[in-house]
């Protein structure tokens, strides 16, 4: 829970505003924060541009908010282990017992929440 600007990639981030993981874009966008969009389709996300491979993003990343399922998350832990961001919010949905176990194995601290509800309860 910090009030400073972040570097927040958002993994799994849509182009489709109906999509939770494009309001978190907007959301964090809006509180100031540098948001990285992550989706294979290169293109530009509520302004910010894509990275097309978790790989290619410059670390370092404070906050790592996912909306992958746990199944397309198994094919990414390694890249995600290797950014070593600050931590990880596994929003609804998106729950991994392996990917958990890699994470803490790792030192990266990790929290079940909703990255929209963190925002407007001011605990991000």
């Amino acid at each position: 829970m910090t009030s400073r600007v972040q570097t927040v990639a958002v993994l799994g981030a849509s182009p489709r505003p109906g999509r939770f993981s494009h309001q978190a874009v907007l959301a964090l966008s809006r509180r100031g924060h540098r948001v990285i969009p992550v989706h294979p389709r290169p293109g530009e996300i509520g302004g910010w541009p894509v990275v097309t491979r978790l790989e290619a993003v410059p670390a370092p990343v404070d906050t790592l908010t996912l909306y992958l399922g746990p199944q397309r998350s198994q094919a990414v832990t390694q890249a995600i282990v290797a950014l070593a961001p600050g931590r990880v919010i596994l929003n609804p949905g998106t729950e991994s017992p392996e990917l958990e176990a890699e994470l803490d194995r790792a030192g990266i601290p990790w929290v079940h929440d909703c990255t929209l509800r963190m925002l407007d309860g001011g605990r991000f």
